[in-house]
């Protein structure tokens, strides 16, 4: 599994709430909201990472 690294985020007050709203009705929690976003948004995009070969 990648290591995961922390960071500050600052996010508008409304956006947030979104955000947890949208998380608990997917049953993720806020940070596995987020994850998902920006995972998926890269997946649109084609700029996921590279996977390691084995």
């Amino acid at each position: 599994m990648a290591k995961k690294k922390a960071f500050a985020l600052r996010v508008n007050e409304d956006m947030l709430k979104a955000i947890e709203k949208w998380a608990s009705d997917d049953f993720r929690s806020t940070n596995g909201q987020i994850e998902w976003m920006l995972t998926q948004g890269l997946k649109e995009a084609k700029r996921s990472p590279k996977k390691p070969t084995e």
